[in-house]
């Protein structure tokens, strides 16, 4: 399929869809970086929220990828796992991290799935000078965005990942994809003590409501430590406005979106661009 030009806001017979699958929808930011985008360069397709519970899920993505005019579909929280079972095909990095975040349909109507969080994730690190290589790092949460993002890490040489999950299960299956794959890079579970590391990341949903816990003993973490977000409900966090007033630098949760944008892109096979692009035609609300 090729995406149509139109003009600014079109949505006619012609218009693609790309999906936006998940639940619950308040904190979706994709669609105020996506559609503005894409209304920049004329090209007439738009992403669209789509609230679907667990329950309902495998039965939404079988009946979306039966319409003509679905380019593809962005899978977020809680269904990046457990689309991976649903679908026929997965790269390495959707197999490594046990999770996918996009799904497309191939020709012969194969469902294929990666997985970008991770790099997004990375990439943004590197960006603001993070060394990953032989870093030290604790990622709090292993479902599927914290395992990518392990992934990634240990993909970058990252020479040391403590994982933390209260699904103890979920800490211990991601570890040992990771010694399979990164046999270098040591891996422990268990425990979630943020002192001495250089990275600390909280791959969890808390921070989305308020009053939620924090991820990590803030008394334990020190100023040298660089401190990564996954939520984007709000771009600052009481997670990191504690560890700015630590003397942390952080990472707040969009930047890992921007930075996945582009090769979300070219996987749907659309014109792809800069994370600076996307910054300055996003229209952004917390």
């Amino acid at each position: 399929m090729n995406a149509r030009i139109a003009s600014p806001l079109q949505i006619d017979g012609h218009t693609e869809l790309i999906a936006h699958l998940g639940w619950p929808t308040h904190a979706f930011k994709a669609p105020m970086i996506y559609n503005p985008y894409f209304e920049s360069i004329g090209l007439n397709a738009v992403v669209v929220p789509m609230g679907c519970k667990p329950e309902a899920f495998a039965t939404v993505l079988r009946g979306l990828f039966q319409l003509e005019n679905i380019r593809g579909a962005l899978i977020t929280m809680p269904h990046k796992v457990s689309v991976v079972d649903l679908l026929d095909e997965v790269t390495p990095t959707a197999r490594v991290a046990g999770a996918c975040n996009a799904v497309r349909r191939a020709p012969d109507g194969r469902l294929q799935g990666d997985m970008f969080d991770g790099e997004g994730f990375v990439r943004g690190l590197q960006r603001k000078g993070l060394a990953v290589q032989a870093a030290r790092a604790l990622v709090v949460g292993c479902g599927g965005v914290g395992s990518a993002i392990a992934a990634s890490l240990a993909a970058a040489g990252c020479a040391e990942l403590h994982l933390f999950d209260v699904q103890a299960a979920s800490a211990d299956a991601l570890a040992g994809r990771l010694a399979t794959h990164f046999p270098t890079t040591r891996v422990h579970t268990g425990g979630r003590d943020p002192a001495g590391m250089d990275l600390v990341v909280n791959a969890t949903p808390l921070g989305m409501n308020p009053g939620d816990p924090l991820p990590v003993d803030m008394s334990r973490l020190e100023a040298r430590t660089f401190v990564g977000e996954v939520v984007m409900k709000a771009e600052q966090t009481a997670f990191l406005a504690e560890a700015q007033a630590r003397g942390c630098r952080v990472q707040v949760g969009t930047d890992m979106l921007f930075e996945m944008i582009p090769p979300y892109l070219a996987f749907f096979g659309l014109p792809t661009t800069t994370a600076e692009n996307l910054r300055a035609v996003a229209r952004l609300r917390y």
